[in-house]
């Protein structure tokens, strides 16, 4: 796992920017991801992770102990997810980057635009312009801020943007483009 963080600091930043603790959030492509403890640390009351692997899912909830039945766990693929309610905050750390096709985007997007209410925010983090081109020997697609603001097209507004450099557990650096939306 490339994107590996012991400390989902760049994560809990990023939320921390959409208001108060109590604002619902779903996370998508959580998988064994340290952020859903983080969160929970936090008493956030309303925590969902989504990711296709059930197996992430369960490292993840057994890893929390007695905390993990506080998180609500969703093993679906995001391209075939019909979401059952909305989320205040939508985070997405390099699950988008991996649609190269555009009817997988399209679907991603779908769920997203049903998920999120109005006033929402949508935190999408992807590999940078000069981010790698693969990873995991899978293709990526890298994006610019505006870039990502054309995928969600009309009913987002950018609210904040920045880089992170992001070294892999093998330490390679990764370029990648953060992005604060909010739903108007």
């Amino acid at each position: 796992m490339s994107w590996f963080q012991a400390d989902p600091v760049p994560s809990l930043q990023a939320i921390s920017l959409c208001g108060p603790r109590s604002l619902s959030v779903i996370d998508i492509g959580g998988g064994a991801s340290r952020l859903a403890g983080a969160l929970v640390d936090q008493r956030r009351q309303d925590v969902t992770v989504l990711d296709i692997s059930q197996r992430a899912l369960t490292l993840a909830r057994v890893r929390l102990g007695a905390d993990g039945h506080q998180v609500a766990w969703i093993a679906e693929d995001i391209t075939r997810w019909q979401p059952h309610r909305q989320w205040d905050i939508w985070h997405d750390r390099a699950v988008f980057h991996f649609l190269t096709e555009k009817q997988d985007r399209q679907a991603y997007l779908q769920a997203l635009h049903s998920a999120v209410p109005k006033a929402g925010h949508v935190i999408l983090a992807s590999f940078a312009l000069e981010g790698p081109e693969t990873c995991s020997g899978l293709p990526v697609r890298r994006y610019a801020p505006e870039g990502l603001q054309a995928e969600l097209r009309e009913g987002f507004e950018l609210r904040h943007s920045w880089e992170e450099s992001h070294a892999t557990p093998a330490g390679n650096m990764q370029a990648f483009t953060w992005c604060l939306f909010q739903r108007v």
